[in-house]
């Protein structure tokens, strides 16, 4: 492999859409299925793992009684008790519902390695896991208010 080759496969690696060449999800669509049923930055985000602007999600500032549901597939992922304002501009939780998400490395960035989470039923991205959140667990989801619907209790 040559040195440009080299430089260049990181990159052509994070471009990757979201799922690509991993086990199939319980819910599968065509990437039309996902571009007919999401809006432009919704499928950006979803999708290609892209990152909405901060502060740009009224889900942020939202703490009302209720859960959290993905977007693609409608499983519920976080509870509003679980929510915290974390000065990030993005949606936060210290804690998912159990067997809600998925993870993987994120390299994307040069140098930083993140953990992605994901949606475990149909992989849609969410946003990352990060250890610098509040008790009990310590762990702060930042998550991506377009990959989110919010269902009240």
């Amino acid at each position: 492999m040559d040195r440009r080759s080299l430089l260049l496969a990181p990159l052509a690696l994070a471009a990757r859409p979201v799922g690509a060449g991993e086990t199939p999800f319980e819910i599968t669509r065509t990437e039309a299925e996902w571009r007919a049923m999401l809006s432009g930055p919704e499928y950006a985000v979803m999708r290609e793992a892209a990152t909405e602007p901060p502060g740009s999600s009224p889900l942020a500032g939202h703490f009302a009684p209720g859960t959290y549901h993905c977007r693609g597939c409608d499983l519920p992922l976080f509870a509003s008790a679980d929510k915290y304002d974390s000065g990030t501009g993005w949606p936060s939780f210290h804690t998912a519902l159990a067997g809600a998400l998925g993870t993987r490395e994120d390299r994307r960035f040069l140098f930083q390695l993140r953990t992605e989470c994901h949606c475990r039923r149909c992989g849609c991205h969410l946003g990352h896991v990060f250890d610098d959140g509040p008790p009990p667990t310590g762990r702060r989801y930042c998550i991506n208010g377009l990959s989110l619907v919010f269902r009240p209790a």
